[in-house]
């Protein structure tokens, strides 16, 4: 009778680590991650947005990767995308911006609040990769994670060549906006 209690209770012990260790290496997924830029100069304003980012988060290991599509960004004026496509950012050649990397300092995904946190990792943009140091605030919520960042980034740090002729008409460095709701990868 001792022995079948000492099974039982190794098996909870067991099952309650299980449990706990599913809880840390979670992986949270968005396939819908806002996306917005903005640049402003003199003479115009250049505004895209996308909903058609993807984001993976594993909290085991604090690492995020977020992904996007070039072409997914949405202009009002349509020859300003086509511009932005073929002339800037050669979508064709270099299709993706991906960032990926680690957040700091540690988060205890387990527990409802929100963090301001930064993300050390690598930018890749137009087959450009910067070392970069992204912040943003991450709130959890009843186990959904949302992210908010917003950050620069410079055309020239990822070799983006503006023409002189339109260069009054495009800013240097480029304002980000992330926004993603991400859930459970069951």
């Amino acid at each position: 009778m001792i022995s079948i209690n000492k099974n039982k209770f190794i098996l909870l012990v067991l099952v309650c680590l299980t449990c706990i260790y599913n809880v840390n290496a979670q992986t949270f997924i968005s396939r819908n991650v806002k996306i917005n830029i903005f640049s402003s100069t003199p003479v115009e304003d250049i505004k895209a947005a996308s909903n058609g980012g993807n984001a993976v988060l594993i909290t085991s290991t604090q690492e995020i990767a977020v992904q996007l599509a070039i072409k997914s960004l949405s202009f009002d004026k349509k020859l300003m995308q086509e511009h932005f496509n073929e002339n800037y950012m050669e979508s064709d050649k270099y299709p993706l911006a991906k960032f990926k990397g680690n957040f700091e300092p540690k988060i205890d995904w387990s527990k409802d609040g929100e963090y301001t946190v930064a993300a050390k990792g690598i930018l890749s943009v137009h087959g450009i990769d910067q070392p970069r140091t992204i912040t943003g605030k991450i709130a959890i919520k009843n186990g959904m994670i949302t992210l908010n960042s917003n950050f620069d980034v410079a055309c020239a740090a990822h070799k983006i060549k503006i023409p002189s002729l339109v260069f009054t008409k495009i800013a240097e460095v480029i304002k980000i906006n992330i926004q993603a709701t991400l859930t459970s990868l069951k």
